[in-house]
């Protein structure tokens, strides 16, 4: 998968990094200062990652655990995240992070237990808080080698006011499996019918592979959230979403599904110009978009409102809670 694996000096004899060297088979790994004196000093085109994709391994430095945007998640508590992992092997055309930073290679850091012992001092001051991972990368799709989750259950299992949120579009689930479910630990999965995640998310999992997963973890008492986001504008919208519902209600215990979160596609400037540079022929392309209030790349509010209330309703008219459903960065 990697041309080249970087590690941090500092870092080498790591248990986690001789985890993941083990696991990739690579016994002669680059050994480097800092990631930051490398890692997207030099630009490196997204699409490249088709090609040539480097694994950096090292310590995340400076704010471990971040609060969260206004509309991240359900209203009520406040909510944070925290970055073990920079980029993600899909490709997935809509993705902001082929505008965020200036090279696909990974990053995968180390330090657990400092980010942890951050996560600790967050809880001590903001009791009730959610934490998310997979902010700036998939929570589970490299899980078979870095395996970190069972250290971030210990500390859950022992804070259950906290909750942990692990964001993907990853079937990666062994490992998890093999973990004990806790009421406080969530797995979501982003979901799209199956002709747009077959257009825009390349190299992930099928959707129907993803509600497998699912529903593996529901059948193991696993707690469970799905985000629809971004829903994508399609004149039949009201049918796909409608059919995806279904397959998803008939392979998981609904009680088990803590949240539906709703979003539709959405860019910074500079991200919309790299979707327009990477991908010029997308159907991404096919609805007009203006900026919105947040300087953000949007369809038009009337658009958006149609979009999300269409899709807001076939929850509800399925049986699905209102009070489980929230417009995502809305």
């Amino acid at each position: 998968m990697f041309e080249k694996v970087l590690v941090e000096k500092d870092i080498l004899n790591s248990p986690h990094t001789q985890h993941i060297l083990n696991k990739l088979k690579h016994n002669d790994p680059i050994l480097i200062n800092k990631v930051d004196e490398i890692w997207g000093k030099v630009k490196k085109p997204y699409l490249q990652k088709r090609e040539n994709l480097n694994l950096f391994i090292g310590k995340k430095r400076g704010t471990l655990v971040k609060q969260a945007p206004d509309a991240y998640g359900l209203n009520g508590d406040p909510h944070f995240y925290f970055i073990h992992s920079y980029n993600c092997i899909y490709e997935c055309q809509y993705c902001y992070l082929q505008g965020y930073f200036n090279t696909p290679d990974l990053v995968l850091y180390v330090n657990h237990d400092e980010i942890i012992k951050e996560i600790e001092t967050t809880l001590d001051q903001h009791p009730n808080a959610w934490f998310h991972a997979g902010e700036f990368s998939d929570s589970l799709a490299l899980n078979h080698i870095t395996n970190e989750w069972s250290q971030y259950w210990d500390f859950f299992k022992a804070r259950p006011e906290a909750k942990l949120e692990l964001r993907t579009k990853s079937v990666n689930i062994k490992n998890i499996l093999s973990l004990e479910p806790l009421k406080n630990v969530l797995l979501t999965f982003s979901l799209s019918p199956d002709e747009p995640s077959k257009e825009f998310d390349l190299k992930t999992p099928s959707t129907k592979a993803r509600i497998k997963a699912i529903k593996k973890l529901s059948d193991s008492n696993f707690q469970l959230g799905i985000h629809f986001d971004p829903i994508i504008y399609s004149e039949d919208i009201e049918k796909i979403y409608s059919n995806l519902v279904d397959q998803l209600l008939e392979n998981t215990n609904l009680d088990q599904i803590n949240y539906f979160s709703l979003g539709v596609v959405r860019y910074t400037k500079d991200v919309y110009r790299q979707v327009e540079s990477n991908y010029p022929d997308s159907k991404l392309h096919a609805h007009p978009y203006i900026k919105s209030f947040d300087n953000k790349i949007r369809y038009s509010k009337p658009m958006r409102n149609w979009l999300l209330s269409t899709v807001k309703n076939i929850l509800l008219s399925k049986g699905v809670c209102e009070s489980k459903v929230y417009l995502c960065m809305e």
